[in-house]
């Protein structure tokens, strides 16, 4: 094995100050600098000497470029500049993610279910960004996910990324390689399906799907597993059956048994959101939709007009109605959205009936409250209903009478997002038992919490409590994370934490 080449001097680069070192790989050191107009911290990529013999340099500036093109993603490193330093290296100017990655992270604990859900709605959609603009990632793992400063995921790191059309497959990291680059093939886009999964399953399980605790876990073991062994369970009992089979699913042997995109993976994540009645993340793609050519306009006296268009029913599982045939016009289709009436309290005709489409820029201003939305539009069509009857009554001289009192029914007004309880606290009541307090958040309705001891090798199952103080037994260390869980099931993905000596 050879020795870890140590990193090389930090470049003089114009208009940054170096600060530190970041990190170190096979063939580039990263560095956190300070720009001093505008004034930031950035991190830049600067390539070895030794990476720039061959065609490291042109691998070097297609990454720049390759990242450049996705970098306006919420979920993707953005890269703010690229240039050659006076010594000769290669060097990429990149957003700074302060909080550690994935792969720091896990190592400390596994992450909880709710915000791995999170993470790979959103990092699909940074996937399916880049594979819209046909690019493949090649080497999604924890490692290569960075924390933003407001705990994001960031994707980073397409330095052997490729078209999605290409036939060659660069070096990948074997432990969340699908089994086709093992095997030295190319990996397309069914290739990062697999590895965002493989990912997922890390941040659940600790460790990687093949590794095995105490070894042997060499490169030959994990081809080895990967090619012919099943997807071991990941052995928590918090990780729902639905989930599991979901990413031993993306993680199939056969590219074509995976999801077909990335896309259906952040679907088929957001339903496993809803079975949990979690807060359902946005999956961010880019909208295309307005470089579709607008329909010729069969009447220009009809450019002022009011369209009225039939209701769209929506797939609660998130997939897109069936195109139809007698509409050619471009339309908007609503995604599901979790109901603020219970599901017990719906037919499935009273959900089709709530299933709306509407225009565009009509949506847009209401986006974020769906719900709220859909009442307005009702109570703006009855309105309009109601003043067509009194008017039409008046013209044929009848005598209208007066309209009755319309009966305001309460709606639920679910929040975005649940926050978590505030100022959660210890204290030891006694050498044999602890006591852990907290505040309510602000939301409304009736509120409840769930709890898990994390202090242990092994995180638990969480347990309910209906309000503080909560009360263990116990005479040495307790650690403790509580959520809060609202009256509709919500729970919050953020988590208080606190631990008593």
């Amino acid at each position: 094995m050879s020795p870890r080449r140590q990193p090389a001097p930090a470049p003089e680069l114009p208009g940054y100050t170096v600060e530190r070192l970041l990190g170190s790989g096979g063939f580039a050191d990263v560095y956190l600098y300070s720009q001093r107009m505008p004034q930031r911290q950035v991190a830049i990529k600067v390539l070895t000497h030794e990476a720039t013999r061959d065609q490291p340099r042109e691998q070097f500036a297609a990454e720049a470029n390759l990242m450049a093109q996705l970098s306006t993603h919420s979920s993707i490193v953005t890269i703010y500049h690229a240039d050659t330093a006076a010594d000769g290296r290669p060097y990429l100017v990149m957003q700074y993610c302060p909080l550690p990655n994935l792969a720091e992270r896990v190592k400390v604990r596994p992450l909880g279910v709710p915000e791995v859900l999170g993470i790979g709605v959103r990092l699909a959609g940074a996937v399916e960004t880049a594979h819209r603009a046909g690019i493949v990632h090649r080497d999604i793992k924890p490692a290569n996910i960075l924390t933003t400063e407001y705990g994001r995921p960031a994707l980073t790191d397409f330095g052997i990324a490729g078209l999605t059309g290409a036939d060659e497959s660069g070096g990948v990291s074997i432990p969340w390689a699908p089994p086709e680059a093992v095997e030295g093939q190319s990996a397309g886009v069914a290739g990062d399906v697999y590895s965002l999964a493989a990912t997922l399953y890390t941040l659940l399980a600790g460790r990687s799907p093949f590794s095995r605790p105490g070894g042997p876990n060499s490169r030959l073991d994990f081809t080895m597993r990967i090619k012919r062994d099943p997807v071991p369970p990941i052995g928590r009992t918090d990780v729902p059956a639905s989930l599991e089979q979901l990413l031993a699913r993306a993680m199939a042997k056969s590219p074509a048994a995976r999801p077909t995109s990335a896309l259906e993976l952040a679907r088929a994540l957001q339903v496993v959101e809803q079975e949990l009645r979690l807060a359902m993340t946005d999956i961010e793609v880019p909208d295309t939709s307005w470089l579709s050519p607008a329909a010729p306009s069969r009447d220009d006296s009809d450019e002022g007009r009011t369209v009225v268009r039939a209701v769209t029913e929506v797939d609660p599982t998130g997939a897109p109605p069936p195109p139809s045939p007698a509409d050619d016009e471009p339309h908007t289709v609503l995604r599901p959205v979790r109901d603020a009436w219970g599901p017990q309290d719906l037919t499935e005709s009273t959900r089709s009936r709530r299933a709306v489409a509407t225009d565009a820029d009509d949506a847009a201003p209401e986006r974020g409250r769906p719900g709220r939305r859909w009442v307005v539009a009702g109570a703006a069509a009855a309105v309009v209903v109601a003043g067509g009857i009194v008017v039409a009554g008046q013209l044929r001289g009848e005598e209208v009478p007066e309209p009755a009192p319309t009966s305001t029914i309460g709606t639920v007004v679910l929040p975005d997002v649940v926050p978590a309880p505030v100022d959660l606290s210890g204290e030891r009541v006694n050498d044999g038992q602890v006591e852990f307090s907290w505040t309510a958040p602000d939301v409304p309705g009736e509120l409840s919490y769930s709890w898990v001891r994390t202090d242990g090798n092994k995180v638990g199952e969480s347990q309910p409590v209906d309000e503080p103080p909560l009360a263990l037994e116990s005479g040495g260390r307790v650690c403790v994370e509580v959520r809060t869980i609202t009256e509709q099931g919500m729970v919050s993905a953020e988590r208080a934490e606190a631990c008593v000596e």
